[in-house]
Parts: structure tokens; C-alpha cells; sequence
């Protein structure tokens, strides 16, 4: 048996007309662990990651696509013509998810909707990655990361008063939100092995995010309160000599004795102002403004070691390089080649560790259209017919 085999996924076929990222982060999930994702693409220009990342190297294969779409399959279709909706009907009756994030609607107007799709295959299981929702004021508006930042809240939420509104530089939501689908996805399918029927799954960025903040929710919405880890009074990032690190002043009887022992302080718990938590918040400026003069007087590794010697949390602030490059990076083999040789392009793979059916790059990521023919043959059609829907230009 080949190790194709043993993946948990193997014989899942998915119908993946997602783009850019939350979508193909949930169907590159689906396709790591052995799932055949078949990737339908507009002609030209594919997946809008393909041309809209600035990239005058790799064209249509550039970085971000390819961090995406390993372990898939390419197919070209000109959906506005109606012999190619006849052909995904066709490829809808063997698979067993379609997948896509598109406005709400979308799908429905192309004529590709939930219920159309189960009158030809009740089984299929329609996953659904929107920005707001299916319904409500927002359903049919353009989701993206940043707009879900902002609407979520998420973008508001500050560890210091005095810190400026800002975007976060990685995009949180439409990975946490692909990362939802996904467990909506492989629901679906166990809920299928009971009932023998599939469903429509849908998840949003609006609601991935909300998710995320559940602690902050539920403080607010029982007590009223904001709440935040990172803005306890003992919690911060510092600049050091040479970097900065980051020190996490919190889980221990008395962290603040512990810090002041680490940075060669008198113990400012036995003071007054000090030395309970809410003193410790009241006088928050005053604590940090005594850490960051003490740690810009040594090295990060100096007082790293000095805090992990009193056992609290912390770590340097890495750039993006450092982090890849870093040893723990290299023992959890987090890098890997997009070839299945190992070789070609790097990306960051699976976080995920199994002992059994583990993941592995099985395809490199696919160039545009390149397996159109194949899943065409593979759906019954003939060599003549496929030539023929390529001459029309419904095929490429």
C-alpha cells in the first residue's frame, strides 16, 4: 500500500474554487493529508494570488500562491460559458466537497448552489468561507483580512492606551477563518457517515474573529470589563542593548520579586504601591519605565538567561529570518521543499504532528491548467471531446 493510502484523507475529492487565502489554506489543509483537490481557475490569470502579488520573477507561480496550493490539481474553465458549468455538474457527481469563498450569492448565480449540487450529488458537502456571513447587513459586502480586523474589533484592541491604531502585518483572520472551515469540513464528513446526506458548511472572517476574542468577549459581556493577557502591569516587550525581548510577568506566586531578581533590583513587591496587582496596574507606566532603563543596560541573551534562571516566561523578538532560520524551526522540520523529492522552492509546511498518516508534499503547487486533461479523462471524457472544448476556449 502507498503512503498516498494511509493518509486520513486519501479518496476525499474536492471541487476547490477558493481564492487567495482563507479558502486555499483550508483546502491546501485538506490536500496535505491526502485529499485530491482539484483547483478550478479562471483562463489567463488563475487564482487572484497568481497576479495580485507584485512579483516580476515567477509570474503566475509566485511565493504566495505557491505557500498556498501544494498537494493540488489545476483546471482551467471558462464558467461563463454554459458547456463549462456542464462540466463541473459532471466532476460534481465524483467529489465529495465543494469548496469555495466568494461574496454570498456567488455561487448561486453561476448556478453552482447548494441545493442545485445535491439534486446531482446529495453527498457533496458545500463549504461555504465568506466575510460576514450568509445573511445580515454585511452578507453581500467584500470580505477581506483587514476589513474583518477592523469590524471585529480586534483592530481596537491595544495592550497600552497611548499604542496608535494600526493594521497587523499577518493575515490573522483569513488564516483562523480557513482554519474553521476546515474543522466545519471534517465534520461534515464524519456527520456524513451517520446520515449518509451531506450539507452546506459556511464560516466567516466576522465570526472567526469573534471566535478568537472569546476570553475578551465573555469578560465583557458578564462583567463589563476589558480584558487583555497582554496588557498586565508585568507584561511587555523592552528593548535591549542589542533587540528587544518580551517578558510575560505572570503565572507565579509573586512575579514581580522574580523580575526584580532577575534585573538586580531591590524587590519592589515589598513596596506599597507594588505590591498587590491592582497597585501594580494603578502604577503600570511607572514599573515599565523602571524595566525598560534596566534592560537597555545589557545584551538579550544576558537577560534572558538572567529571567529563565528565575524561571519567567520570555523570548526575543525575532524578525521573520531569525525565526525561520531558528533551531527549533529546524527540529520541528517546519520548513519543507515544495517538490516531493524534498527539493524546489521553500515554504513553511504543516504544523500538525501525527504518527500515522502524517503529511507530505505529494505535488508541487500546480501550474495554471496543467491537469485540466487529466480530471477531464478521469470524469469519463474522451480525448476527442476534451480537444474539442479546448478549441472552443471552455478548456485550457
Amino acid at each position: 500500500m502507498s503512503n498516498d493510502n494511509l493518509q486520513p484523507l486519501s479518496g476525499v475529492r474536492v471541487l476547490d474554487f477558493t481564492q487567495v487565502m482563507l479558502g486555499p489554506s483550508a483546502t491546501q489543509v485538506l490536500a496535505d493529508y491526502g485529499a485530491d483537490v482539484i483547483k478550478v481557475e479562471r483562463p489567463g490569470a488563475g487564482d487572484l494570488s497568481r497576479t495580485s502579488v507584485a512579483n516580476d520573477v515567477d509570474g503566475l507561480d509566485n511565493p504566495v500562491f505557491r505557500s498556498l496550493n501544494r498537494n493540488k490539481r489545476s483546471i482551467v474553465l471558462d464558467l461563463r460559458k454554459p458547456a463549462a458549468k456542464e462540466l463541473v455538474y459532471e466532476l460534481v457527481r465524483g467529489v465529495d466537497i465543494v469548496a469555495n469563498n466568494f461574496r454570498a450569492g456567488v455561487m448561486e448565480r453561476m448556478g453552482f448552489g447548494y441545493e442545485t449540487l445535491a439534486n446531482i450529488n446529495p453527498r457533496v458537502i458545500c463549504a461555504f468561507g465568506s466575510g460576514f456571513g450568509q445573511s445580515g447587513p454585511l452578507a453581500y459586502k467584500g470580505g477581506q483580512d483587514i476589513l474583518a480586523q477592523a469590524l471585529s474589533g480586534v483592530m481596537r484592541r491595544k495592550c497600552n492606551d497611548d499604542e496608535s491604531l494600526t493594521i497587523y502585518a499577518t493575515s490573522l483572520c483569513d488564516y483562523s477563518a480557513g482554519m474553521h472551515l476546515v474543522q466545519a469540513i471534517l465534520l461534515a464528513l464524519l456527520q456524513r457517515e451517520k446520515t449518509g446526506r451531506g450539507q452546506q458548511v459556511a464560516v466567516s472572517l466576522f465570526e472567526s474573529m469573534l471566535a478568537m476574542q472569546m476570553q475578551e468577549a465573555a469578560m465583557y459581556l458578564q462583567r463589563d470589563l476589558d480584558f487583555s493577557w497582554g496588557a498586565y502591569p508585568l507584561t511587555g516587550v523592552f528593548p535591549t542593548r542589542d533587540g528587544a525581548l518580551v517578558l510575560v510577568g505572570a503565572f507565579k506566586s509573586n512575579p514581580l520579586r522574580d523580575i526584580c531578581a532577575a534585573l538586580g533590583l531591590p524587590d519592589l513587591s515589598a513596596d506599597p504601591r507594588y505590591a498587590d496587582f491592582a497597585g501594580q496596574l494603578a502604577h503600570k507606566k511607572a514599573l515599565q519605565a523602571i524595566f525598560r532603563d534596566r534592560f537597555t543596560s545589557e545584551t538579550t541573551a544576558h537577560w534572558l538567561a538572567r529571567l529563565d534562571e528565575q524561571d519567567l516566561l520570555c523570548a526575543p523578538v525575532l524578525t521573520l529570518p531569525e525565526a525561520l532560520a531558528h533551531e527549533q524551526t529546524r527540529a520541528n522540520a517546519s520548513v519543507v521543499g515544495l517538490h516531493p523529492d524534498g527539493g524546489g522552492p521553500k515554504a513553511v509546511g504543516s504544523p500538525l504532528t501525527m504518527a500515522e498518516g502524517a503529511f507530505r508534499v505529494r505535488r508541487p503547487p500546480p501550474q495554471l491548467g496543467a491537469d485540466s486533461e487529466d480530471v477531464l479523462r478521469e470524469a469519463g471524457l474522451s480525448v476527442e471531446r476534451i480537444a474539442s472544448l479546448r478549441a472552443e476556449g471552455i478548456v485550457a
